[in-house]
């Protein structure tokens, strides 16, 4: 039997982030994960860029049922923080949209940068290696540890003071996506919220949705909004027509959001007053109103909107100059207001994370380290979940350093004395 101070398991942004912290902390580090590349993950992110974090990073871009429980791991380890070890490796990066920020060559540099420290740590990695089983050993110390636990690998059993649980969610189950930490959390009895797929893609009814399948590759820029008063939220974003529904940045932000059987609402012309610019254009314009329309939103949009005329109780199809203020109000009145409800989104297999996972009830915001002595918790697998735009990577880093640190106060005297 092996030991090692703590086993990590999950090879991800926060599994190895949390190693390369730890090892460097004089901890005696084993990773393991199933798949037999690490971090695949970052690989496929930012277009093979990887958006690895946002300089504007705050708690108010998460969503949790405990909002508080990252403000105090994301204010221990900052975007300028993981700037600065990018800096360190030489990485060069750039800042695209809104303080997302991304390297400037590739993903692998990223990935390489967490290897390299990982291996400065000493970390050993088991790649591919499935976890068959974990035990809890109450009556058998490790080291200065009042507890530890074995684990049943492929490899081997081991035998530790702590473990770290950085398993990621359910999304993107052809990387490798599974629910092993949800099931560990409840073998433990630490509670689980319902997980489920978020900035992901939203989807309609295929009669309701036919008129608009034509626009499938239309993108512009839009507010996008759902909720009512407290819970009301609204991004402004670019939206994009699938053959399905709707995607594109707006969305996905929103479909972190959105619950079940309630509607959506868009403003498909934010930046002007749409009733106001067709009732100037009635009084000088002879124009067909969808060519009127052409000039605030993309002209396949105009012309589909106008083809909804008689659908809604009105004559859109007729000159601007021809068509009654009533008419002209309930156009505008409906690309500004377009209100729908989804039938679902596309599901894990598009989501670029999972919404829910560990409960923060049963966490320490401080360490990470669950009411479960010796057992962690970080990054995707927890109840935390970041906007669109590098938020979930700083997630991944500042609560994988946030347990690494815990983890070095709980098992460095343990580490020196072995």
């Amino acid at each position: 039997m092996q030991k090692f101070d703590v086993v990590i398991v999950g090879a991800g942004a926060a599994g190895l982030f949390c190693a390369g912290v730890a090892g460097q902390l004089g901890l005696k580090v084993l990773v393991i994960d199933h798949a037999a590349k690490v971090a695949e993950k970052i690989r496929i992110s930012g277009g093979g860029r990887a958006n690895f974090t946002n300089r504007d990073t705050g708690p108010a871009n998460f969503l949790s049922d405990n909002p508080r429980f990252c403000r105090s791991a994301l204010s221990r380890y900052t975007p300028a923080d993981f700037v600065a070890l990018m800096q360190k490796h030489q990485i060069a990066f750039h800042e695209k949209h809104k303080g997302q920020l991304f390297c400037d060559h590739s993903a692998e540099d990223l990935i390489n940068m967490l290897l390299a420290e990982c291996a400065k740590g000493g970390v050993t990695r088991w790649q591919p290696c499935v976890v068959k089983n974990i035990r809890f050993l109450a009556s058998t110390p490790y080291a200065e540890c009042a507890d530890s636990y074995e684990i049943d690998s492929d490899q081997d059993t081991v035998h530790c003071g702590a473990v770290v649980v950085a398993s990621g969610g359910l999304s993107i189950p052809k990387i490798g996506a599974t629910d092993w930490g949800y099931r560990i959390a409840r073998q433990f009895d630490i509670p689980v919220i319902t997980p489920r797929p978020a900035l992901v893609p939203l989807t309609f009814d295929a009669d309701a949705w036919a008129p608009f399948a034509q626009l499938s590759g239309l993108s512009l820029p839009v507010k996008i909004a759902t909720g009512s008063k407290k819970t009301s939220i609204t991004f402004a974003e670019d939206l994009l027509f699938t053959h399905r529904g709707l995607s594109g940045p707006g969305v996905l932000q929103i479909s972190s959001y959105w619950q079940p059987d309630t509607p959506i609402r868009l403003n498909l012309a934010p930046e002007v007053d749409i009733a106001q610019h067709l009732n100037a254009a009635k009084a000088t314009s002879r124009k067909l109103v969808a060519n009127e329309l052409a000039g605030l939103v993309p002209s396949r949009l105009a012309d589909t909107w106008a083809d909804q005329g008689a659908a809604q109780g009105h004559n859109w199809a007729r000159p601007v100059n021809e068509a009654t203020d009533k008419s002209l109000n309930a156009l505008a009145e409906r690309l500004s207001r377009w209100e729908l409800t989804p039938t679902g989104t596309e599901g894990y297999k598009k989501a670029e994370v999972t919404a829910g996972g560990v409960d923060t009830v049963a966490l320490s915001s401080q360490t990470m380290e669950s009411r479960q002595s010796g057992l962690y918790f970080i990054g995707e697998v927890v109840d935390v979940t970041g906007w669109l735009g590098g938020y979930n990577f700083q997630w991944a880093w500042a609560s994988g350093f946030a347990c690494a640190q815990g983890l070095a106060a709980k098992l460095r005297p343990a580490a020196q004395n072995t």
